[in-house]
């Protein structure tokens, strides 16, 4: 190909990229219409929790009431950020500022110095606190001194919120009070972690994430304390992190035993538990200007792109066997990796992984908590996290793509028509049904409306210039001025061995021109990689051929690579019934026949319901209450009879401590709640009890079996080949059917069974999926001569899909007669081989 042809290509993409940009760029109207939308669901967030909920930490936006510790019903770890603090004013501060509501960020100002107290005596999570609270009140403090530096406003501000920082930042030391340096996970803002009315200082473990997210807040307040305790602490956590990771694989656990240093469990990845640790090394060389961190992050990065990164997906690996998978689910808090890898200049994979987790988004209107590899809801829940409109964000300015102003749109689309009430926005208890949950955590308020303004703002629009700042993990802004205020600690000593192989972006930022060189288009291209990742869509024809045209965009992409990149396995073939042979005048004519299996998208993971039926007098069996299975333990679907025995309440209710009334659980079904600790935890603790078997019940009061998808209740990242004992899980009002039955009775007896066996009726397996042959051929406008298939555009090439039955084929070709694949420049017969019959299964 000559000069001039590969001229003509770069003309072809930068046409599709100028009709791209012109079908979904938005006028400086739609953005300013899309803004002020914005800044009117803050107000509504916000107000609603100042009208509804303050002083309480959070917002119960169906309720319309706060949510106070001690007053709501115990969530278990989740109500370990609620230290009776005003959680969600603290959280929302700087938000104020970056949306131009100065009026409401003086006044919070004032109510948190007047009001707030930082010395109750309530056990928090440490990072939790040091997040939302301590990264808060610095946010907040920085937007002040900065508004006061103007000579605008605050100048009656005299550092007060400092102050609270600083003495929040000593009642979270002693949480650092271990053998190792790493953090207990929390600690009693009054008594400390060692205090005897500290109820707390007994754990031994913590996830990687919390201890390794202290490093911007700590050396924060240090350098603008002066006090250079906080980022001493949080470096040599750092440091311990960094000395235990895995010298092989050089990637880290997700847990870590506080004491000696041993990991707990040794599943890798990007999403929960880990997460923040990889974004903080980056950042914290932004922030602080120290190459250790770059470089630390720099040796995890190759690591995650050698064993994790698998584009689209973000698996998760053993650690000290990276090539192992350890589970068939991502989670929804590794949307945030597109962005850190935005920041490090890795902007094609980063487009990979955003456009699956978009593509995910658009078929729930929300992302799911967690999903599988196939995109199947593995948790339901939506506690409207930011992390994907995070990502959007740094994609957007790093790409100036309008598409992602598109996304941007859909966000709030979302928002307003799916989780907005009258008192605030709810979570969603279950992307599948829609149902709301009542919470509005602090984090929608202090991430998701600083990165949706910021995405459809311009940089002259805002109050400051936001590229002076740094994005904690919870989107507090802190300057990156503070490499300059004080020497960095000294003792930073852990060795750090260099990059196997340094690339173009080891040590400076992105460049669009090199990263996408004369090819403005190349960001369209990967995402159409994936854009019929949850299924290709396509018209349907009476004919016997069914035709979709593929976005090529004139790139230069290779039709093969292409298909193969939407997961068709592809082998040759023979020549198409009825096609024309090329003609040698044919300049620039030419033919592909591949034959390919294909297969219908699995559907939904068949979880057979599972029943307990009360037979003791007086119910005797006339109530069946509906449950679900767990993956681990006894499989009651191969029990012929079920599992028999009386029920007794555990104690703790919780089971997530020593079991106290273990005698009177001896051979009998423990009812248990769910909550505070996995259901794995729970089951071992029963089990060596004795139990016969256990019903765990949901938390709350308003869930059904009726309005909520069953789910299969999974272990805790071990292995749970040890439990045996039957596990079923009832939801809160079929629980509740149960708890009063036991209330009411001395002596309640239960089975444990499949419910279709109770009911006489069978779970119909998934018919087997339909395999059939497709024929690719990709012709230009010369080859559509008579006889061809349809007409198709002056100039314009497409790959058209002949789906036959195998049968069908069989009788039409003869069995041999496909697997030969014909030369056009020769007109030889190549041999077949093994993997080119028309239905050879792909090689394990």
């Amino acid at each position: 190909m000559g000069p001039s042809f590969h001229a003509f290509l770069l003309y072809l993409a930068a046409l599709s990229w100028v009709r791209h940009h012109l079908v979904l760029a938005m006028t400086t109207e739609e953005k300013a219409k899309t803004r002020d939308q914005i800044l009117e669901m803050f107000d509504h967030a916000y107000g609603s929790y100042m009208k509804y909920a303050y002083p309480a930490d959070e917002l119960m936006p169906l309720s319309c009431r706060g949510r106070v510790r001690g007053l709501e019903p115990n969530r278990g770890d989740i109500d370990d950020v609620l230290g009776t603090f005003s959680l969600t004013l603290i959280d929302s501060m700087d938000t104020l500022v970056l949306l131009n509501r100065l009026d409401e960020f003086e006044e919070a100002v004032k109510k948190v110095i007047v009001d707030v107290r930082l010395d109750h005596d309530v056990v928090v999570s440490v990072f939790e606190t040091n997040i939302r609270v301590l990264g808060g009140l610095l946010g907040a403090h920085v937007m002040a001194t900065m508004l006061q530096q103007r000579q605008e406003r605050m100048q009656w501000y005299k550092n007060e919120l400092l102050a609270m920082a600083t003495d929040l930042g000593h009642r979270l030391l002693p949480a650092f009070n271990t053998t190792s340096g790493l953090p207990y996970p929390r600690v009693n803002l009054r008594y400390g972690v060692l205090n005897p009315l500290s109820r707390t200082g007994t754990e031994s473990n913590t996830c990687t994430a919390c201890a390794g997210t202290m490093i911007l807040e700590f050396a924060a307040l240090s350098r603008l304390s002066g006090e250079p305790v906080f980022e001493g602490h949080a470096r040599r956590a750092l440091d311990v992190l960094w000395e235990k990771r895995q010298r092989g694989s050089d990637l880290v656990g997700t847990v870590i035993n506080i004491h000696n240093g041993d990991w707990v469990r040794r599943d890798s990845g990007v999403g929960a538990g880990i997460d923040s640790y990889y974004e903080y090394l980056m950042k914290a060389y932004i922030l602080l200007g120290d190459s250790v961190y770059l470089e630390r992050f720099n040796t995890h990065y190759t690591a995650i792109m050698k064993y994790i990164s698998q584009p689209p997906l973000l698996l998760s690996v053993h650690m000290h066997n990276p090539t192992v998978s350890v589970r068939g689910w991502m989670d929804s808090l590794l949307a945030f990796f597109p962005g850190l890898q935005v920041l490090r200049g890795d902007l094609k994979p980063a487009i990979e992984t955003h456009e699956m987790l978009y593509q995910v988004t658009k078929q729930h209107k929300f992302l799911p908590e967690a999903f599988t590899t196939e995109f199947r809801v593995h948790w339901g829940q939506h506690p409207l996290r930011p992390e994907f409109a995070e990502s959007t964000y740094f994609l957007y300015k790093a790409t100036g793509d309008p598409y992602y102003l598109q996304v941007g749109r859909s966000i709030v689309d979302s928002l307003n028509q799916h989780a907005r009430v009258p008192c605030g926005f709810a979570a969603v208890q279950d992307v599948r049904t829609g149902r709301h949950e009542d919470r509005m955590d602090s984090f929608f308020l202090a991430e998701m409306f600083k990165y949706l303004y910021l995405l459809f703002s311009e940089k002259e629009q805002l109050l400051f210039d936001i590229d002076d700042y740094i994005f904690s993990t919870e989107a507090h802004l802190l300057p990156v001025t503070l490499s300059t205020m004080h020497l960095a600690c000294q003792g930073n000593a852990s060795a750090v061995h260099p990059t196997a192989e340094e690339d173009l972006f080891t040590h400076s930022c992105p460049s669009t021109q090199t990263l996408f060189p004369n090819n403005p288009a190349f960001a369209k291209t990967i995402r159409d990689r994936y854009k019929y990742l949850l299924g290709a869509g396509g018209v349907y024809h009476t004919t016997p051929v069914r035709e979709f045209e593929l976005p090529l965009h004139d790139t230069g992409m290779e039709p093969v690579e292409f298909l193969k990149s939407m997961g068709i396995s592809l082998s040759s073939g023979g020549a198409l019934s009825g096609g024309q042979p090329d003609s040698p005048s044919q300049k620039g004519v030419y033919r592909l026949k591949v034959i390919a299996e294909l297969t219908h998208t699995p559907e939904e993971e068949v979880i057979e319901p599972l029943a307990v039926q009360i037979i003791s007098p007086p119910f005797l069996g006339r109530v069946v209450l509906t449950a679900g299975p767990a993956k681990f333990g006894m499989d009651l679907t191969k029990n012929e009879h079920g599992v028999k025995g009386s029920v007794v309440k555990s104690a703790p209710y919780t089971a997530c401590s020593a079991i106290t009334n273990a005698e009177e659980l001896q051979g009998r079904i423990a009812l248990a709640v769910r909550g505070e600790c996995m259901f794995a935890s729970k089951a071992r603790r029963l089990q060596e009890a004795g139990v016969a078997g256990v019903i765990f019940i949901d938390q709350g009061t308003d869930s059904s079996s009726e309005g909520t998808p069953l789910f299969q209740m999974v272990g805790d990242g071990g292995s749970t080949s040890e439990i045996s004992v039957p596990l079923v899980f009832l939801f809160s009002k079929e629980g509740q059917v149960l708890l009063d039955a036991l209330e009411e009775h001395s002596s309640v007896e239960v089975l444990l069974l499949p419910r279709n066996k109770q009911l006489g009726q069978d779970i119909k397996k998934k018919d087997r999926p339909l395999v059939m042959n497709v024929n690719v051929r990709l012709a230009d406008e010369w080859d559509l001569q008579a006889g061809s298939s349809g007409q198709l555009g002056e100039g314009i090439a497409t790959v058209e899909l002949v789906l036959e039955p195998e049968e069908q084929r069989e009788e039409s070709q003869g069995l041999g007669s496909s697997s030969t694949a014909s030369d056009p420049s020769t007109g030889a017969q190549a041999e077949p081989s093994d993997s080119q019959q028309p239905c050879a299964q792909p090689a394990p």
